[in-house]
């Protein structure tokens, strides 16, 4: 994690030092802003990962010495395929247009992508929180 928080921690500086540069030349602050906002959001992502590098132990990917099979073994659970991102969308969609359709629509909206959500979040949730 330490390479990619360095990755963003360089991007933190490129994209402030080019607000500067941006604003100076241009005097333009819609740019300017989004510039800013986007060297903000860098360091924030930066610094979690920066941060969380140092709490944890070394990864294979960042020792320039490991080897391949040093990074063999189980990654994690992935799903294999899931329903709910559809439910999620479809709600999601009737609540947007329910905005400008009408306030009706908007709740059933809400409802709709609250159940589903929850739904999406809990699926491999069965008894005790087994996967």
């Amino acid at each position: 994690m330490k390479v990619e928080g360095l990755l963003f921690a360089a991007g933190t500086v490129f994209f402030g030092s080019i607000a500067i540069v941006y604003w100076v030349f241009s005097k333009d602050p819609t740019g300017t802003t989004a510039l800013a906002i986007t060297a903000g959001l860098s360091f924030l992502i930066g610094f979690y990962l920066l941060f969380t590098s140092n709490r944890i132990d070394p990864r294979p990917e960042d020792d320039g010495q490991a080897e391949i099979s040093d990074g063999a073994g189980e990654m994690g659970f992935f799903s294999p395929h899931s329903w709910w991102p559809l439910p999620v969308a479809f709600f999601g969609g009737v609540l947007f247009v329910g905005v400008a359709v009408g306030w009706w629509l908007m709740l059933i909206g809400a409802a709709g992508l609250a159940f589903s959500t929850i739904g999406f979040v809990f699926e491999y949730y069965r008894g005790d929180a087994v996967h």
